[in-house]
């Protein structure tokens, strides 16, 4: 393995904690409605679980309320059920085959233990893209124990890993601090 392919490998994964952040974040209520609240709600169609997405039109009506709009008449029912016993807190009302979310308003105590939730995925992130430094590192030991580069070398490419690791860890703070300003916005 070349000192590129670890620095790559290093890079890509750490890419990986974050996009991994970004759906955890965007799963987490906000006041606001969004289409994606509902991505991780999963129904039961006929005998096997599927996201919402895939049974029904997930649109929002206006700030506060979204409209999750059935393809089969029959699956209203189940769709609102799985809404309502969802952990987002939500009471579907339905209207024929036309399902009416609306997001109630966050209370200043919710929206603190939301930013609380935002703040341990964020360490949770980080925690992971410092355990892919480590890794990176290893793989540096061995390659110099190996004698396939030299200390010199694993000394420069640490450096690297550490700047590869630093920039990631401040995206992850960037994101943490904006989810918190979203959820603290009322």
């Amino acid at each position: 393995m070349s000192l590129s392919e670890v620095k790559k490998s290093a890079e890509q994964r750490m890419g990986k904690s974050i996009e991994t952040l970004k759906v955890s974040l965007s799963k987490i209520r906000t006041g606001r409605a969004h289409a994606g609240i509902l991505d991780h709600v999963m129904v039961e169609y006929y005998g096997s679980p599927v996201p919402v997405s895939q049974v029904a039109n997930v649109n929002l009506v206006d700030a506060r309320t979204l409209s999750v709009q059935v393809w089969e008449k029959n699956m209203a029912g189940p769709v609102e059920k799985a809404i309502r016993e969802s952990d987002l807190g939500l009471n579907p009302i339905s209207m024929g085959d036309n399902i009416r979310v609306p997001m109630p308003a966050l209370t200043e105590e919710r929206r603190r233990d939301l930013t609380k939730v935002v703040r341990t995925e964020g360490e949770d992130a980080k925690v992971a893209v410092r355990n892919l430094r480590r890794d990176a590192n290893d793989t540096l030991k061995k390659l110099v124990k190996e004698k396939e580069i030299s200390e010199d070398d694993e000394r420069r490419m640490q450096d690297e890993v550490q700047k590869l690791t630093d920039k990631h860890v401040a995206e992850i703070d960037k994101l943490v601090a904006q989810k918190e300003a979203e959820i603290m916005t009322v």
